[in-house]
Order: C-alpha cells, then sequence, then structure tokens
C-alpha cells in the first residue's frame, strides 16, 4: 500500500497531479479541494495516498491531509460508493464539511453534489453515522485556516485553453452535466478570473457550505 508521496509537483490540472519521486512521475489522482492547495509546478510536495488495483487498471488517489484520505477509505466501503464518486463527494465537500453533513442529517447538501441521488444520500448518512467515530482525533472545529478560503491565492499556470473553458470542462469531468457547469461557471465569471477561481466559486454556490 502506498501510503504517502513526497516529490516535486510537475503539473497540476483539476483532478490529477503528476509528482516526480526518485526519477519516477506520478499520476496522482486528486479531489478538487486537494487541488486547491497545490503549490506551484517546481516546487515539493507531499500528499496522502490511497492505491487502488483493480482487474484493468490500478489508480493512486492522492489528499492534501490525512483526514480527507482516511475520509475516502471509508466512503469506498459504503455500498454503491466507487473511488470516482467518493472523489466527486470530496470534489464539492472536504473531509470537515461532510462530517458536519453527516452530523447534522444534511441530505440536501448531499444531493447536489454529481452523482449522489436521493438513496445515495441516505445510504451515506446512515453508513457514515458510524463510521465517522474512527476519524476521532482528526475532525477539529473548522477555522479559517480549514474552510474553502484556503489558497485563494494560487494561480494555474496559462494554458491555451480559456480558463471558462476549462473550468466547465472540470466540472463536467466531476460528474455534472454540461448545462449546469455552464450555467454554474456563468453566475460566477468575471474577467481575468483563473479557471481555479472559477471552480472553487462555482462549487460554492452549487453546495453551499455547512
Amino acid at each position: 500500500m502506498i501510503g504517502r508521496i513526497r516529490g516535486t509537483l510537475v503539473e497540476k490540472s483539476p483532478g490529477q497531479a503528476l509528482v516526480e519521486c526518485a526519477g519516477l512521475g506520478y499520476e496522482v489522482d486528486i479531489p478538487f479541494t486537494t487541488f486547491f492547495h497545490l503549490p506551484e509546478p517546481g516546487e515539493e510536495i507531499a500528499l496522502h495516498t490511497h492505491f487502488a488495483v483493480r482487474e484493468d487498471a490500478q489508480s493512486l488517489y492522492g489528499f492534501a491531509s490525512r483526514l480527507d484520505r482516511d475520509l475516502f477509505r471509508l466512503l469506498i466501503r459504503v455500498n454503491g460508493v466507487g473511488p470516482k464518486l467518493a472523489v466527486g463527494i470530496l470534489s464539492g465537500l472536504d473531509a470537515h464539511q461532510f462530517i458536519r453533513c453527516v452530523e447534522a442529517r444534511d441530505a440536501n447538501s448531499l444531493v447536489k453534489l454529481p452523482g449522489v441521488g436521493k438513496k445515495t444520500a441516505e445510504r451515506l448518512l446512515i453508513e457514515m453515522t458510524d463510521r465517522i467515530g474512527q476519524l476521532e482525533g482528526q475532525f477539529v472545529p473548522l477555522s479559517s485556516a480549514a474552510t474553502g478560503d484556503r489558497g485563494v491565492g494560487a494561480v494555474v499556470p496559462a494554458s491555451s485553453h480559456a480558463p471558462r473553458d476549462e473550468a466547465e470542462a472540470a466540472l463536467i469531468a466531476l460528474g455534472y452535466k454540461p448545462q449546469e457547469a455552464t450555467r454554474a461557471i456563468g453566475k460566477v465569471a468575471e474577467e481575468g478570473m483563473s479557471s481555479e477561481n472559477l471552480i472553487r466559486l462555482a462549487l460554492r454556490n452549487m453546495i453551499p457550505a455547512g
């Protein structure tokens, strides 16, 4: 099991980071909440990881905090929740916000996540109520450093694609319908905004913080 990786961040994009470690480049799938915390390419990075092996693929998932990684591992044990959906959940809500949803029995916030219907939301609330106790000692009260405002000043490297197009594509890849992505980005788009900030603000509007 690969539980942690430290190396140089070579590339980053919503949903994935390329980390060079000991001469090897590791493609790491990440939720948006982790993407927002990444440094600039060329800087050192450390991620808590989960290595998943299937018959047709091997995937490495990375998280900015151990709490997010451990919650991911609990989520994929829920019936009907695979790694892709778990990443989607942790892209819309960080671990603190998700735990608060469970504690408050807030199904409304969960159903706004891509791929989470009413039945899945109810299943999450039921099964995760007991399991979040396994995170005892890691869950601390939210502070200004633990909210979605972290890393606001980070900048996504320039590319040939318009930030708005990149942001819409990222939301669609996460599981939102194209019209939902276009509408969400359109509500927050302003001149000169990076794709990262467009994604962050769109997600905040779609999934209010608890």
